[in-house]
């Protein structure tokens, strides 16, 4: 029975992580101007199809089949002739690849190319994300051996899903208009902030599943702190934001409040077994905070994340990851425990981010990654897809030269 209450569990927990597929969808869309809106909500629903195939065939048996030397699964490729329990957590492993790559999907908003964009989300969910889950999750893994511990992917998911996003970034450049000739940043507003709001409420909704799915057994694990961790850190995240810009005499921002909500959930993500109520409301206030900081800091630097991507899932990962290693409970402040989980988010980075980069690179001298500045302006909707998002307050260039 109680095999069949964690299938029944896991199930579930599935659909709630496949359901942040739309979350994604609408926070993303909400974020860029309307003469983009379906190119963004197509590249998380094709991302879906395509990372659910590669993952399927390459990445699940990458990190979890026999390890070679602790690097990376040797078994397990192409999976056909499976079990109800061995199906269900492949599924559940699948939803997992599609977040990491959805992450960079609003991150490159706005001027990547479609079909680029699809290639490198087969590569991030056959190869990069893969191998360091491995790592980190199989049991062999050579993270996983000396003690690194990443409950539910808050480096595995979200920090390397921030890796691949800032490599992108960079090997595109920023959007048209996005910085003055001083390096001043210019607001590029999103075009329906209200679907904003509905796509953080999808995405805290998915993330019980997210985290509630990864205890080891649903039966005996302690299923309730889990979840109440998860949903402190979205409390916590949003209130710890909306505290820090009133005190730092900062408009306090719908979108800045709702992305810090989220990098709560991602901070506690990687502990949220392993942590306290308490400690886990901690590393969320933190988060919240360090969501706004990053996002500036990358706007000095001239880094233009659309959705701010990075600062949530980089920030909030690497952060949540390190707080597993202060804040362990029943182990608190070890130093040989935060050391390990130092080298987790090292790792993570060195593999992550100069693959990402070199993905992009050859993408771009293949495939040309970063649409023409004529498309861009036009908006991709359009010019890659031959559709309007809004054809009631939108005009096609073609209607245009119609109407003279």
């Amino acid at each position: 029975m109680n095999d069949l209450i964690s299938l029944a569990w896991i199930g579930i927990c599935t659909a709630l992580v496949f359901f942040m597929q739309a979350g994604f969808a609408l926070l993303e869309c909400g974020l860029v101007r309307a003469k983009n809106s379906v190119n963004v909500i197509l590249k998380n629903y094709a991302n879906t199809c395509v990372v659910g195939i590669a993952f399927w065939i390459v990445g699940n048996g990458m990190v979890f089949g026999t390890s070679l030397g602790g690097w990376m699964g040797a078994s397990g490729y192409w999976p056909d002739k499976l079990d109800s329990a061995a199906a269900i957590n492949l599924l559940y492993q699948t939803m997992f690849a599609s977040a990491a790559a959805a992450i960079v999907s609003g991150a490159v908003a706005e001027r990547i190319r479609f079909s680029a964009y699809l290639t490198a989300a087969v590569v991030i969910g056959a190869v990069i994300y893969p191998v360091f889950g491995h790592w980190a999750w199989n049991p062999n893994g050579w993270l996983k051996t000396i003690g690194f511990v990443d409950f539910a992917g808050g480096s595995v998911v979200h920090s390397m899903g921030a890796w691949c996003s800032l490599a992108a970034i960079i090997a595109l450049g920023p959007r048209l208009g996005r910085f003055g000739k001083n390096g001043e940043a210019r607001d590029i507003p999103g075009h329906n902030l209200p679907m904003v709001t509905l796509g953080g409420f999808i995405l805290w909704l998915g993330w019980f599943g997210f985290n509630g799915g990864s205890v080891p057994d649903f039966g005996t694990s302690n299923t309730g702190i889990v979840l109440l961790n998860t949903h402190l850190g979205g409390c916590v995240g949003a209130v710890g934001a909306m505290v820090f810009q009133r005190l730092t005499r900062r408009p306090i921002l719908m979108t800045t409040t709702i992305n810090a909500s989220l990098c709560g959930m991602v901070a506690v993500t990687g502990g949220a077994l392993f942590l306290t109520p308490m400690t886990a409301a901690f590393t969320a206030l933190v988060a919240g905070m360090l969501s706004i900081l990053g996002a500036e800091l990358l706007r000095r630097f001239q880094i233009d994340d659309a959705v701010d991507a990075i600062a949530v899932h980089g920030m909030g990962g690497v952060w949540g990851t390190i707080a597993v290693g202060l804040f362990y409970n029943g182990d608190m402040f070890s130093s040989q425990r935060l050391m390990i989980q130092l080298l987790g988010v090292a790792a993570c980075f060195a593999w992550t981010f100069p693959v990402a980069f070199l993905t992009f690179k050859v993408l771009d001298r293949a495939l040309g990654i970063r649409s023409s500045s004529l498309n861009e302006q036009r908006g991709l909707d359009y010019t890659e897809h031959a559709e309007l998002g809004y054809p009631e307050f939108q005009k096609s260039p073609a209607q245009l030269k119609m109407e003279g």
